[in-house]
């Protein structure tokens, strides 16, 4: 039977890729998640573990930007996996393989919350001028859907023209604890099918959102305050934009993308009551 690296057209590889294509038959597999856009699959060879991640979903990234991305990042010394090759398989998928880099982040400290919001601030301050982003409609992507929940979509509206967004540096699209990992006290950020040409004050309100409404008002704040001090972004600017990143959250929630923690409800219900731009507005979901 064959194996997901077999029958892969390979469009671009890596320096010693061959040579590692050629012991695929000693390769052991581990099927290690099934996300809503992606297949990944841990692949063990005699003395090092790799990643094949298959976007066999509906999402369908540009994979030869996001392998000529990481190769860059990487030569830079970012916190990201060796991209070793990407190509399509026999079903069309595009499928990306990358070094395997450990687990994700599940025991957090106040150290490496300051440790992830300094990598996060690197990101952002990332000189990417050989690299050719793309650049999104800022509601189109990131709320998908809206004009169907006019409660999100109008103070989406409102919002947004406020702003002054400004889309000119490297964003993530999705930093989180998931798509961090950790291995021998080294973290590797893993996930770049959201990056883009973005506003950074954004991309961090959505990551420090989900710790917020996942951990804790106390690790939240660490994350803020850390990234912060590296960043030349007001403090006073970011109520707005943590507005944006609450709203994502609701409109994902209801369509059924976000997980349930205990007190995620509680914890939406809580920033939406402290927020200037959201505590009048009526979400039925969260009276």
């Amino acid at each position: 039977m064959g194996t997901p690296i077999d029958n892969v057209n390979w469009e671009e590889k890596s320096e010693g890729m061959n040579a590692l294509l050629n012991q695929k038959d000693s390769f052991t597999m581990h099927p290690i998640d099934q996300g809503f856009e992606a297949e990944v699959i841990k692949i063990n060879s005699a003395n090092k573990s790799y990643v094949l991640k298959i976007w066999n979903k509906n999402s369908k990234p540009d994979i030869r930007m996001q392998f000529r991305l990481l190769n860059f990042l990487f030569e830079q010394g970012l916190s990201v996996s060796k991209p070793l090759g990407w190509g399509t398989n026999a079903a069309g998928d595009r499928v990306l393989f990358t070094t395997f880099n450990g687990r994700p982040v599940t025991k957090v400290s106040v150290k490496n919350m300051k440790d992830m919001a300094n990598i996060f601030h690197t990101i952002h301050v990332q000189d990417i001028k050989d690299i050719q982003l793309p650049k999104y409609d800022f509601i189109e992507y990131f709320f998908p859907g809206v004009i169907e929940h006019s409660d999100i979509y109008h103070a989406l509206l409102s919002l947004v023209p406020t702003t002054e967004m400004k889309q000119k540096c490297m964003i993530h699209g999705d930093f989180h604890l998931e798509n961090i990992l950790e291995q021998n006290g080294r973290y590797t950020v893993i996930d770049w099918t959201n990056v883009q040409l973005g506003d950074p004050r954004y991309d961090f309100a959505w990551s420090y959102m989900l710790i917020k409404i996942y951990l804790s008002d106390r690790y939240a704040n660490i994350f803020r305050s850390a990234y912060l001090l590296e960043s030349d972004i007001q403090e006073e600017e970011l109520e707005i934009f943590e507005a944006l990143a609450c709203l994502r959250w609701i409109l994902l929630n209801r369509n059924g993308g976000t997980p349930k923690g205990p007190n995620s409800t509680k914890r939406v219900k809580n920033v939406i009551d402290n927020n200037q731009f959201l505590k009048s507005l009526p979400f039925n979901d969260f009276q």
